[in-house]
């Protein structure tokens, strides 16, 4: 989209040059599909361009990964096969790729969309909310005025493309901790059509002292986690009542890629088959992967460098 408010582009990395009229620029893919940011009608005049900012996409140590906000899908996509976690055993790594996966973007996207550009648009779709957030990640937050703050990315979406940074505010980094890395993990996704926009995106997690952490996301307008003690990890039922206590109906998103009644009724279905999975007698194998990357029951599939799909999105 042509964006003929903009009256000049300057490289920074300092939240202290915003003022009112800019807008961050990392990758851009949505901001120049949408010519603003999402939820926001001001016009634009001037881009603050993260472009130059030099920070390491992925920093790799014993207190888990750092991602740069400016790291793109792509760059994430390598990391479980890379040398920075050679050796690692961190189960989690397998999230990373069927999050990117549902993108269902071309390499064009991958190579330029941010993990951080994601987190900010806020969607409830926002692979990267759904991957973060079921990692229990925290995202480090860079103000006007020299300061910074954390924020768990499970709190950092609060609705619908909309988040809880202030005007100004840059997403500097966002870390996965190895606790949560470390754990067993499953996955489940639904979309309404082939290759199309989740509609439901459930992250399941079962940590090392036995604690069951579920994810809800896609499916509600902001992320929704429920977990459980070692001592009241639920049964079926159990789970289920968790679940309605803890997403209203409101809560439930509804669009074009699905209505609130599917999305509730397909989040108790696959919340359960993640209870089933990881409290079963002995929790092994290879990530199960549901969605339309793959065929049925299909596990993931061989290392590759390159998306799933090479569809628009």
């Amino acid at each position: 989209m042509d964006m003929n408010t903009i009256e000049s582009v300057v490289s920074t990395t300092d939240p202290g040059q915003w003022r009112e009229g800019d807008a961050w620029l990392a990758g851009g893919t949505v901001l120049f599909s949408y010519g603003s940011p999402v939820g926001s009608e001001e016009p634009l005049k001037r881009l603050l361009d993260l472009g130059q900012a030099g920070w390491p996409a992925v920093t790799v140590n014993d207190a888990g990964i750092e991602l740069a906000a400016t790291c793109t899908v792509a760059e994430l996509y390598a990391l479980p096969i890379s040398d920075a976690v050679a050796g690692r055993n961190w189960p989690g790594l397998e999230l990373l790729r069927p999050c990117c996966d549902s993108f269902v973007a071309s390499f064009k996207v991958w190579n330029m969309s941010t993990v951080g550009g994601n987190l900010c648009t806020s969607l409830p779709a926002g692979p990267m909310i759904s991957l973060c957030a079921g990692l229990d990640a925290t995202a480090t937050i860079l103000g006007r005025h020299g300061g910074s703050r954390t924020v768990p990315v499970a709190e950092f979406v609060v609705g619908d493309g909309k988040n809880c940074l202030a005007p100004g505010e840059l997403l500097r980094s966002i870390q996965l901790p190895a606790s949560a890395l470390a754990a067993k993990v499953a996955f489940r996704r639904l979309s309404l059509s082939n290759l199309g926009r989740s509609g439901v995106l459930l992250i399941g997690r079962l940590d090392a002292d036995g604690t069951l952490v579920l994810t809800v996301t896609a499916a509600t307008k902001r992320p929704v986690q429920l977990r459980f003690a070692t001592a009241e990890l639920p049964d079926a039922g159990q789970l289920a009542a968790a679940v309605e206590r803890s997403i209203p109906a409101e809560l439930y998103h509804d669009d074009i890629h699905g209505l609130p009644e599917w999305r509730r009724a397909m989040t108790f279905r696959l919340a359960e088959e993640i209870r089933a999975e990881l409290c079963g007698p002995v929790p092994s194998g290879p990530l199960t992967v549901s969605g339309d990357f793959w065929p049925p029951h299909a596990t993931s599939p061989q290392p590759s460098t390159q998306p799933a799909q090479q569809k628009e999105a």
